[in-house]
């Protein structure tokens, strides 16, 4: 097969499952970057490991072009691992990448075109010797993952961690050096910069994560991976919301839609002990967290995790309560596309009258889409920050009739 540029690649992929609007793209000049420097330095042939690959630009573009032995990919939302996929047969049938699944009984099936998608641990690092790495937005992701790297890969492994200029800091050079030998920044390009770093070197300490913190003010320990939105603190909107929490009735099946650490999951299974409560979220980090806060507040009986893209494995009328904060930010740009993706999901799985309690930021217009979606919908509560509404799904007809 002739050999293919990165534009061949990065201009088929689309960002599905996920929010696809004319401001967003499936790739960004960091994966170009990433993967040009990888070309120079990482020997075809090589075990190569990505991390934070939002779509598939990453993987999709190093099987095309760099010539790898293998590649193991870890994702931390189901968005990015279901869009990853769809857009490796995307590419396969445009002869973009190579059918390695052709010979193979009942033709591959179930079988992915030259990559496999594990955990964030040694089943993606070991024996690794190369990484590349879309750089979190936080330190605790960063020192997550280069713990994880420094610990599992091959000795001789390089990290190639990349990011937009202006979404790094010294700081990450600092994170990077405490478990790497040589930390060397390269030149910027395009807004954006690659940091290499060699020589692994484990602290010999055990794993911290997941962290787990008391927080007085709910008298609860709350547990938190690097990638969890907040770590083991109180967001501004999920105290508001606990405010509201004595008047949320009991319910046969209630849902933490867009779970975090779990916390409202966790209150509400203390207020509810006869409720079947489930935590869910798209994120990988979050779900391990709510589990580990669960388990840390003698909850784990009662709360179930679920890692899912807007409840899309759970079947319609089948939960009598949703408690939702969503986000407001689809990756670095503001976009309220991912609530309204989720309220949506809350009206489809509700049972007829059940309820969907919902804080959100004052300025997003979420309140004709809880009308449509759910139902009837009054505003509990407001501050200067945000909004609390209670919707119930209508008891005929459909969400949006």
């Amino acid at each position: 097969m002739a050999p293919h540029t990165l534009e061949d690649v990065f201009s088929a992929l689309r960002r599905r499952p996920d929010v696809e609007a004319p401001n967003l793209q499936a790739w960004d000049a960091t994966d170009r970057l990433l993967l040009e420097t990888a070309a120079e330095l990482v020997p075809g042939g090589s075990t190569i490991a990505v991390i934070g690959d939002r779509y598939g630009a990453l993987t999709l573009g190093a099987l095309a072009t760099l010539g790898p032995g293998a590649v193991r990919v870890h994702q931390d939302l189901v968005t990015g691992e279901r869009a990853l996929r769809l857009n490796a047969a995307a590419l396969r049938s445009a002869g973009l990448l190579p059918d390695t699944t052709a010979g193979m009984p009942d033709g591959g099936a179930g079988k992915e075109p030259g990559f496999t998608q594990v955990p964030l641990g040694p089943e993606l690092l070991a024996g690794a010797g190369a990484v590349l790495l879309q750089l979190p937005k936080t330190l605790a992701e960063l020192e997550e993952i280069a713990a994880a790297v420094a610990r599992y890969a091959a000795p001789d492994a390089t990290l190639l961690a990349g990011g937009r200029v202006k979404h790094m800091s010294l700081s990450m050079n600092a994170v990077l050096e405490r478990h790497f030998r040589s930390v060397r920044p390269q030149l910027a390009k395009q807004k954006s910069r690659v940091i290499l770093a060699d020589g692994p070197q484990g602290s010999g300490e055990p794993e911290r994560f997941p962290v787990v913190e008391h927080l007085t003010e709910l008298d609860l320990r709350v547990a938190a991976h690097g990638a969890v939105f907040a770590g083991t603190k109180l967001d501004i909107g999920t105290r508001f919301l606990l405010t509201f929490l004595p008047n949320i009735k009991a319910a046969r099946h209630a849902v933490d839609l867009g779970c975090g650490t779990g916390i409202l999951a966790a209150m509400y299974a203390r207020q509810h002990p006869g409720s079947q409560v489930t935590a869910t979220d798209q994120s990988a980090a979050a779900v391990a967290s709510a589990q580990a806060t669960a388990q840390a507040n003698g909850l784990a009986g009662r709360i179930t995790v679920l890692q899912d893209d807007a409840l899309s494995t759970m079947p319609d009328g089948s939960v009598d309560l949703v408690l939702l904060n969503p986000p407001f930010h689809v990756g670095a740009g503001v976009h309220a596309g991912a609530g309204l993706k989720m309220i949506e999901a809350a009206g489809r799985v509700l049972a007829p009258n059940g309820e969907l309690w919902t804080v959100y930021n004052r300025h997003l217009p979420y309140l004709p889409a809880l009308e449509r979606h759910v139902g009837p919908t009054v505003v509990k509560g407001r501050n200067p920050k945000f909004t609390v509404t209670l919707s119930t799904r209508r008891s005929t007809g459909p969400a949006g009739a």
